[in-house]
């Protein structure tokens, strides 16, 4: 699907384009935005303005100069990280961008919540972009916002489950649970991570490029300011998470151990009335009670007494709370 987008009184206008016709009768684009492309679009794409784009299947290669490089046409090719936080998981959508002198190109596998935030804003403000340069800095602007609301998202959930951690009670099945919310925290917070990180790399290239205007120099300086806060932000979530996890296993452990406990009182209770039965089960002739006819149920008395003795005196002590 191609997304094709001009500027109308100073708002972004959105057609979708179907054909290679259509393609070829706008002029004046300024961002032309391709999801999910089959191999005749982007064919259409560089007939149309000259332009090759990546396919998906190459938007894989982490070596910074396979991301972030000049072409010999002088375009500049950008693949950036994009996260996608829904419901079911998180996961980062990797993004290709390419700059010429007037037309923003971007290529991505899925619609992301950015770029719909980004079109819908452009529409409602007129002025917020007035270039190519604009939608993609309003991109990278637009994703740090998105970032910070995914970690505020976190914070909440652990805030959550820091409740549930220090409460009273907390049985084997709930710290199941908590380590679940912890572990799906944890790779969101990590996520958010890499995803500004990837922003700021992305920004200094582009910084470097001396393509920006002085006054978008000094937007792309208040976005690096904003992933310097984020990136503290998710080391302070690192933190709060190892602390969770160290409290919700401990607490794991002193379940357990009051499993243990109980069973070596248990075991403890029981040796006096396993010594009364091994002596009286021994095979000797001369043994007083093996001749009275009340032997019997006066051996499972004095048992079940010395059994009890260690009992009360264990819960007397507390060892069985």
């Amino acid at each position: 699907m191609i997304n094709l987008f001009v500027l109308q009184k100073g708002r972004l206008a959105q057609e979708q384009v179907d054909d290679r016709k259509e393609l070829l009768e706008h002029h004046n684009p300024i961002w032309i935005d391709v999801v999910d492309p089959e191999e005749e679009e982007l064919q259409w794409i560089k007939e149309a303005f000259g332009v090759s784009l990546p396919e998906l299947e190459d938007l894989g290669d982490l070596e910074a100069s396979a991301r972030y490089f000049e072409a010999e046409d002088g375009h500049l090719h950008i693949r950036t990280d994009f996260i996608l936080d829904d419901d079911e998981n998180s996961r980062n959508v990797r993004v290709a961008f390419v700059l010429t002198d007037n037309i923003l190109f971007s290529i991505h596998e899925q619609d992301l919540p950015v770029f719909r935030l980004v079109r819908l804003r452009a529409r409602l403000r007129p002025g917020s972009v007035r270039n190519a340069k604009d939608v993609l800095l309003d991109l990278y602007s637009t994703d740090a916002e998105y970032s910070a609301d995914a970690l505020e998202e976190v914070y909440e959930n652990l805030e959550e489950a820091g409740k549930q951690v220090l409460s009273d009670n907390v049985t084997d099945a709930d710290a199941a649970d908590i380590l679940e919310t912890i572990a799906r925290e944890e790779d969101l917070n990590g996520r958010v991570r890499r995803n500004v990180m990837d922003t700021r790399r992305a920004l200094s290239f582009l910084m470097r490029s001396k393509l920006l205007s002085d006054e978008q120099q000094e937007e792309a300086r208040q976005i690096l300011r904003d992933i310097d806060s984020l990136e503290n932000h998710t080391a302070f979530l690192f933190d709060k998470i190892n602390f969770l996890m160290d409290a919700t296993v401990g607490f794991i452990n002193i379940n357990q151990n009051k499993i243990i406990k109980i069973f070596s009182v248990v075991s403890v209770a029981l040796m006096p009335p396993t010594l009364l039965a091994s002596i009286w089960g021994m095979n000797y002739e001369h043994i007083p009670e093996l001749h009275l006819t009340w032997g019997y149920p006066f051996a499972l008395v004095m048992m079940l007494i010395s059994a009890l003795i260690p009992l009360a005196y264990f819960y007397k002590k507390g060892w069985m709370r």
